[in-house]
């Protein structure tokens, strides 16, 4: 402890003062209170979501779908070739024969074929589009133009389930080729401009 004047030694004021600093240049960093809770600031910025811009969802959809397309082709055309194959071979016994026979397109060897491409097109749906709008609120295609999937009520990315069921409703009906229906949708949905899928997952896009 340091000495004073005469060697006694220093009040308390006094060694306060000294570590603050007799030049006035302090030294020990005051405690300043949080402005601002992080939590309630991240909250606030979730609240303050909104749709986002039709443009956008459209360019990030298309990207998705490309990526998808790519993928689910590389195992489909070699099928499709097989079965064209197969179903021409019918066609030629068929003429062979002499008789009037009916030509199934779907038999058991083509049915396989499409069911290895539903399959193949279900996995790369889990893989690209349910687990990473679970996991992060997006796709690369979303993510490409700044996009998020969120939950409608806690604005959070949405459950591994509600992710699947997203995107089976989207694309079960773009199977069927009724699906342009449900992307339309949005055009006219209010207030978040929901389409199908969004709505079967309680979902919403946010720029």
């Amino acid at each position: 402890m340091a000495a004073g004047p005469g060697g006694g030694q220093h009040s308390w004021a006094q060694q306060v003062h000294q570590l603050a600093g007799a030049d006035g240049e302090q030294r020990v960093a005051p405690w300043k209170p949080v402005t601002e809770d992080p939590f309630q600031a991240a909250a606030r910025r979730q609240a303050s979501a909104r749709p986002a811009g039709l443009g956008k969802r459209l360019t990030a959809r298309l990207l998705d779908t490309l990526v998808v397309a790519a993928i689910t082709g590389a195992a489909a055309v070699p099928l499709g070739t097989r079965a064209i194959d197969h179903i021409n071979g019918k066609i030629d016994a068929a003429k062979l024969s002499g008789e009037t026979v009916t030509v199934w397109l779907l038999d058991g060897t083509t049915s396989v074929y499409l069911g290895i491409v539903l399959g193949v097109l279900l996995v790369v749906g889990v893989l690209y589009e349910a687990l990473p709008t679970a996991k992060w609120g997006r796709t690369l295609g979303k993510k490409l133009v700044g996009l998020d999937v969120r939950d409608i009520e806690g604005h959070e990315p949405p459950s591994f389930g509600l992710a699947l069921r997203r995107w089976l409703v989207y694309s079960v009906p773009g199977l069927l080729g009724i699906g342009v229906v449900g992307v339309l949708w949005c055009l006219f949905d209010r207030p978040w401009r929901q389409c199908w899928h969004d709505k079967a997952a309680r979902t919403f896009v946010a720029g």
